[in-house]
């Protein structure tokens, strides 16, 4: 009697939930056809359910409404399955088409071939799409590895292959805004459909590749349990991971056709599914979860665009992608998730450098080589450019004896020289206090939304006021990631600013506010969309003497206080015991040095724009030359990064004269193949913690600096 019980209850929770789930995309839906600019209600709608109403409400239904609400329903289902499956495969709740760079490859592979000129049919384009996101996902998981406790690896390797992927978009969408049209408001997600025509030619690939999932849910089983028990139990392990991933790769391109990239319903619907399953018997069963993924994936799409309508109208819906609200919903429930999550305890590689140290005169020689680098990198490229120059023309121009066309080139190009040069020099020692409060080599200044911050206030100002200047646009930098850094510490605080917390809280924030920053630029004319566009990709075009300011004001003020804590900071990167012991007040010396930082990468994206990777190569160079002391590796760190910048605006300014490529678009296209390299080098390794005596001298050794 009591098994004949069990398995009514055992299927009574499903079963409601199911119901519920059903029942709240039918509501969700009728809400949906009601919404719309046309004068069509709700009870027009349902005169046309039972066979009656006009000519013209029946077209607007179906060749508008209708394709809308049925391709976030679709698309929906397929970014929640792509999800489940890419979680379950990788073991890693941060696994998504968004944070596996599946939606920017595929977005760049579709701009590029938009920028051919190349035509394909709807099939072509999903061919194209999937593609570029399958190469994406497979070089991230390469280098994130699937073992299940590299959450925030994976958010990082993730995160920095997809910024890679849009410089390059952005570069194209830039160079070829004529072909590219239309493409920058698609990337981020649209539901605007013309007819019915692309959903009846996806739909089938859409469920042919759930059903092939539904027919592996035996084999994830398994899988999940661990690979050697799975292979004990004939389970072709390599096979059925490489299927999982080719048929969520292939949902995740279909979606990406339909409506362009669509953010973090890819992961929220299979997590909120993993948190049901703790009061929910058997969803943890992948032939039950990922059905359930696929239908809170639709629930949270459809609920997006509702909310969308709701909150700005069916007309102002037609601009805003719905991709922007969904990443705002997944960027609440990404916080939420970072803030109850426990620390993984693992700690990351050590970060590349001489773990003793140089010497003093090595280190005076590399300090004079840079700086002598330093020199020649600027003469370069204030002789080089549209127009070429002699070293004498310098010469006359600083004692005014310069004629009118060398004085006019000069007093252009020179500004631009110093600004890359501050701008480099600030993200660098920005990046290496980034690394040292994560304690993760693979931390830069923009993964804590600083960047991202900075970029919402100075494009709301150039969108909003074309005509604002300079330092109105720069004090609109400096409150966005002011704004944005203090949300970020606010809700750090209750680990006492963890690393992990910090990075996967910052990855939310830098999300959020680029989605902020597309409705800002979507909804603005042709002309500020490019100029918007050119200046996210870190251009140091136009700056003047004046406008430096910020930026030498911001490294004057930081210099002292670093050198202040030098020795903490040293400590702060060991581990999280060994300060403590030391009686180092870590809270609080973080607090400071993630201002610090703040400060020197709110100046220099307000007054070079965003420029990606400096604060993550600059670091690693520094300490591959002279060590990890702090003392050392942050003026080195300051001199590599203003080198590297120097030197990618003058590429950008000569390769493609007299056209432009910004400076930021230059470094992300260097970096990218550094950190590929770097993220292959450190993969699967993990930093012993030091014991007994060893432990001991490394403690006493930094305590007595």
């Amino acid at each position: 009697m009591d098994l004949d019980g069990a398995a009514p209850a055992k299927w009574s929770r499903p079963l409601l939930l199911g119901i519920g789930l059903g029942v709240l995309l039918v509501l969700g839906a009728i809400v949906h056809l009601t919404q719309g600019t046309a004068a069509v209600d709700a009870v027009d709608v349902l005169r046309l359910v039972f066979g009656g109403g006009s000519g013209a409400d029946t077209a607007v239904v179906l060749e508008s409404r209708l394709p809308r609400l049925l391709v976030a329903l679709l698309v929906g289902a397929a970014l929640g399955t792509a999800g489940a499956a890419l979680q379950s495969v990788t073991r890693n709740i941060m696994a998504a088409p968004d944070t596996l760079a599946v939606n920017a490859g595929a977005y760049l592979a579709v701009t590029a071939v938009a920028v051919t000129g190349g035509s394909f049919p709807l099939f072509g384009t999903v061919g194209v799409a999937f593609a570029g996101g399958l190469a994406t996902a497979v070089l991230v998981l390469a280098l994130a590895g699937t073992g299940g406790t590299a959450m925030v690896r994976l958010v990082l390797a993730g995160t920095a292959i997809a910024l890679a992927m849009s410089s390059v978009t952005s570069m194209l969408l830039v160079l070829f805004s004529q072909r590219t049209q239309g493409l920058f408001a698609w990337g981020a997600g649209s539901l605007s459909q013309n007819g019915l025509g692309g959903i009846r030619m996806l739909a089938p690939v859409v469920v042919l590749a759930f059903a092939a999932l539904l027919l592996l849910s035996r084999r994830l089983d398994l899988v999940r349990l661990g690979d050697d028990q799975a292979r004990s139990l004939g389970v072709r392990v390599g096979l059925v991971r490489g299927t999982a991933i080719l048929l969520a790769v292939l949902l995740a391109a279909c979606a990406v056709t339909l409506t362009g990239p669509i953010g973090f319903v890819g992961l929220a619907a299979p997590a909120l599914v993993r948190l049901l399953s703790r009061s929910v018997r058997g969803l943890h069963r992948h032939i039950a979860s990922i059905p359930f993924s696929a239908a809170v994936g639709a629930a949270l799409l459809l609920g997006s665009d509702v909310l969308l309508r709701a909150i700005i109208g069916a007309q102002g819906a037609l601009d805003v992608p719905a991709g922007v609200v969904t990443t705002l919903l997944g960027v609440l429930f990404l916080v939420t998730l970072a803030r109850s999550a426990r620390s993984s305890g693992a700690v990351e590689p050590p970060t590349a450098g001489i773990a003793g140290g140089v010497s003093r005169f090595r280190f005076a020689i590399t300090l004079v080589v840079l700086l002598a680098a330093v020199v020649g990198v600027v003469l370069t490229a204030a002789l080089l450019g549209d127009a070429k120059l002699l070293l004498g023309d310098i010469g006359n121009w600083l004692s005014g004896q310069a004629g009118p066309i060398v004085r006019s080139v000069l007093d252009n190009r020179l500004p631009r020289v110093f600004a890359a040069l501050l701008a480099g020099a600030c993200l660098a020692i920005g990046g290496t206090l980034i690394q040292t409060l994560t304690r993760n080599p693979l931390a830069e200044p923009g993964i804590l939304g600083v960047a991202g911050g900075a970029s919402l206030g100075a494009v709301a100002a150039i969108t909003i006021v074309p005509s604002i200047g300079f330092w109105a646009q720069t004090g609109f930098a400096g409150i966005g990631a002011a704004l944005v850094t203090a949300l970020v510490v606010a809700l750090s605080t209750k680990r006492g600013f963890a690393g992990e917390q910090l990075v996967l809280i910052g990855f939310g924030a830098q999300a959020a506010s680029q989605a902020l920053v597309t409705v800002l630029i979507t909804l603005t004319d042709p002309w500020n969309q490019t100029k918007a566009l050119t200046w996210l990709g870190g251009s140091t075009y136009g700056r003047t003497f004046e406008q430096l300011i910020p930026m030498a004001a911001a490294v004057l003020m930081v210099a002292p206080v670093l050198v202040r804590l030098r020795s903490e900071l040293d400590l702060l990167s060991l581990d999280e015991e060994t300060p403590r012991v030391l009686g180092v007040p870590v809270p609080r010396n973080r607090l400071i040095a993630l201002v610090c930082a703040v400060l020197l990468t709110g100046t220099a994206v307000a007054g070079a724009g965003v420029i990606s990777f400096v604060g993550l190569m600059a670091p690693h160079a520094a300490r591959a030359l002279i060590g990890r002391r702090h003392a050392r590796s942050l003026p080195v760190a300051a001199l590599l990064g203003g080198i590297l910048v120097c030197l990618a605006d003058l590429l950008g300014r000569t390769v493609i004269a007299p056209a432009q490529l910004p400076a930021g678009l230059i470094t992300a296209c260097v970096g990218a193949p550094y950190f590929i390299w770097l993220l292959h080098r450190t993969r699967g390794l993990r930093a012993p913690r030091p014991s007994g005596s060893r432990e001991r001298s490394r403690t006493g050794a930094l305590a007595s600096r």
